[in-house]
């Protein structure tokens, strides 16, 4: 080592003591596993860097220079060669035989020369000072620091989603041998994906913590867990590739809508295979060549006769109807295919996000929510769909039919872990619960085998005769594995408030039809709509995306005033309306006690409290700024500024978006036993089966009632799409 540290000093005469003994630290305590010179470079090469402003080749032929040394391929300083020096001590050469017995005899006294022969020694000398090692890694993290503030190339910060890095921040182990592998071009190429030991923060708090997951190429997953635990922040953490996995596998995370410009539906979807764009591309470079040069360039023609080969291969004349297919599916008609994608409100723009991920067929794909912009006709499809998807799928979602009909696996979020279940959401439940009772069985008996020890020892604890046996079971005691009780996670609860009642009629529509008056020409949106509720009634309007649904929900609310016909309202029906419009609309910028403190001022803030509690916006999460709650915490705050009003009837539109599984399951049961009448808009086909008495379907330029309810519309649906 003497050696190597004359050169580094020779190389590097500005080094400081700090960074020398750390360069020297890890050249030590490495340089048996070093296997080659880039190995060297990458343990000290960014270092030396930070030293001295010399050439990377010059660097790395310095750590090549090192290598040799330590190896023993060249000579030190002393000019006495590394290699034979012992690198565990020196050898002791005995003159005489040596009597092990007789030694023993007086081993206080022999000691010495007893670990003269067995034990070797290393000099001290050659150990890093700890607290050497922590200032001068201390040091050069601060010079790391400065140099990353000073950068002002934005494709370097490794930030999510061009969000601050102080928000959502990862880390991660990575072993030596997945490191050597990326570090070596992609010797891996393995589509399996191996995150392990990870950590995600979200701010201060800890959302994963030491977390492994597994995702086997060709499985379908689906994440679950309950609001606000860190889904959402995971699947962008993979897709920024600030957790790391293999990068020969090609992420796409749909979570962006796509930009409007004056490209086609249909172009914009074809636009997403960039193996088929560059393909085209080539074939069209090539035709213009070999017309140029008249069609005498051999090496033209077959290089386009190659192309026209992977074209095939490609399947690039399909595409056009595959992509079609897509579109149709997630419900564009033929005519909205060729519109261009500035015409295309939010929403739609989501489904086209979502059609170019499912048409370019990503290694992993990454959803997120997919069904809330969807119909229930497009989720039957999607469902179908993915039933069938040939590379790896990871979705978060709180659609319970959904996660039964799609997911192959399912992973748990809880506790700051993530639990990997086989099957799907009906089966996890299963297993979860047989799970739960094994381990509660355990402890239970853990337990009891404890009390029973402890009472032994505690008996004969001074009893001489059994002093040996208390040991033993002392011994036992400390032995026995901690096990922990089964920890069951909080029922979620959802209260609306009590409301008086009143006499009918409250709420008829007579003849009611509407259209916009845009033009005198333009076509109804329905027409002769005759609707009668009640504070008993669980009405729930279904149909396709532009069918009239929202249209209706603002004539029954008084927003809109229809185009013909009457409303008859009770005079004093108070109307509770909740959209996601209005949760997007929360001030961002406050705790949810004073957004309600701000809409009705003058009550305690224990009152602000109880409402909050109401849905489930307790402890902690009611004094949060808005901002930094999941979308499913927002959705429960905007259900609490809607009640604290005390409506009597509820007009609620998409109210199960971003709420988690247990939510929706609550907020079923809510509208069950609330005192108030329901109008509600919905494709969670779980929420419907729960609440809805009556099914009213929009669609076809009329709302009528369906007997049999949704199973008889599903049944409509499914021939709609066999057709």
């Amino acid at each position: 080592m003497a050696a190597c540290g004359d050169y580094i000093r020779s190389q590097f005469p500005t080094i400081d003591d700090e960074l020398y003994h750390y360069v020297e630290g890890i050249l030590d305590s490495s340089k048996d596993d070093f296997e080659d010179g880039e190995e060297v470079y990458e343990a000290i090469g960014q270092v030396l860097h930070e030293v001295a402003d010399k050439p990377e080749k010059e660097v790395r032929q310095i750590c090549e220079t090192l290598l040799a040394m330590l190896k023993g391929t060249t000579n030190g300083g002393d000019g006495e060669n590394i290699h034979e020096k012992r690198q565990n001590g020196m050898n002791k050469v005995l003159n005489a035989p040596v009597h092990l017995g007789a030694m023993a005899a007086t081993l206080e006294e022999q000691v010495e020369q007893i670990k003269s022969i067995w034990v070797t020694t290393r000099d001290d000398t050659m150990k890093v000072d700890a607290k050497k090692l922590e200032k001068a890694e201390a040091k050069l993290q601060q010079k790391q620091e400065k140099r990353t503030g000073q950068d002002s190339n934005p494709s370097k910060n490794n930030s999510i989603g061009n969000q601050s890095s102080d928000t959502a921040s990862a880390s991660q182990m990575m072993s030596k041998k997945e490191s050597r592998m990326e570090s070596k071009g992609g010797t891996n190429k393995t589509q399996d994906i191996r995150i392990e030991n990870f950590d995600v923060a979200y701010g201060d708090r800890v959302l994963l913590q030491g977390a492994d997951l597994t995702l086997a190429f060709g499985r379908r997953y689906g994440l679950i867990g309950r609001n606000g635990l860190g889904k959402t922040t995971l699947l962008r953490m993979i897709s920024n590739k600030q957790l790391r996995i293999p990068s020969h596998v090609r992420v796409l995370h749909v979570e962006q809508e796509v930009a409007g410009d004056e490209t086609s539906a249909l172009n914009s979807v074809l636009e997403s295979d960039t193996e088929r764009s560059a393909l085209l591309s080539r074939e069209a470079e090539l035709q213009a060549l070999i017309e140029k040069e008249g069609g005498k360039n051999d090496t033209l023609g077959e290089e386009l006769a190659k192309v026209y080969e992977a074209m095939q291969t490609a399947e690039v004349e399909k595409a056009p109807s595959r992509a079609g297919a897509i579109l149709s599916g997630l419900g564009f008609s033929v005519e909205r295919q060729s519109w261009p994608t500035k015409a295309f409100s939010g929403g739609w723009r989501m489904r086209l996000a979502l059609a170019r991920a499912l048409f370019s067929r990503p290694d992993l794909l990454l959803l997120d929510e997919p069904t809330n912009m969807l119909d229930i006709k497009a989720i039957l499809w999607l469902e179908k769909y993915l039933q069938c998807w040939p590379t790896t799928l990871l979705v978060v979602s709180h659609d319970r039919n959904f996660l039964d009909t799609v997911p192959t696996d399912i992973l748990y979020l809880k506790g700051q872990k993530i639990e990997a279940y086989k099957g799907n959401y009906e089966q996890f439940e299963k297993t979860k619960g047989e799970r739960e009772k094994n381990a509660q069985r355990e402890y239970e008996a853990q337990q009891a085998k404890r009390a029973h020890v402890q009472e032994f020892i505690d008996r004969f604890r001074y009893n001489a005769n059994r002093a040996s046996s208390v040991q033993s079971k002392i011994k036992m005691l400390e032995k026995l594995p901690e096990l922990k009780a089964v920890e069951k996670e909080a029922e979620v609860t959802l209260r609306f408030p009590d409301v008086i009642p009143l006499s009918p009629p409250i709420l008829q529509l007579n003849e009611v039809s509407f259209r916009y008056e845009t033009s005198k020409n333009s076509d109804y949106i329905f027409t002769g709509v005759n609707l009668t509720a009640t504070l008993q009634s669980r009405i729930c309007i279904v149909g396709e995306n532009g069918a009239g649904k929202t249209t209706l929900l603002k004539i029954i609310t008084g927003t809109l005033s229809p185009t013909r016909g009457t409303i008859h309202i009770h005079r004093n029906l108070k109307f509770g309306y909740f959209s996601q419009h209005h949760v997007d609309q929360l001030d961002m910028t406050v705790c949810p006690v004073e957004l309600l403190q701000n809409h009705f001022p003058g009550k305690p803030t224990e009152e602000y409290r109880r409402m909050l509690g109401s849905f489930g916006v307790s402890g902690d999460l009611a004094l949060q700024t808005i901002c930094s709650l999941s979308g499913g915490q927002k959705s429960r705050v905007a259900f609490a500024l809607m009640c604290a009003a005390m409506p009597n009837f509820l007009v609620l539109d998409e109210p199960t978006n971003h709420l988690d599984i247990e939510s929706i399951e609550a907020l079923g049961r809510a509208l069950n036993t609330c005192q108030a009448g329901v109008i509600l808009v919905s494709h969670d086909e779980r929420l419907i089966r729960l609440v809805c008495t009556e099914l009213w379907v929009c669609g076809q330029g009329s709302v009528r009632c369906i007997e049999g309810g949704f199973d008889e519309y599903r049944k409509i649906i499914e021939k709609e799409l066999e057709a």
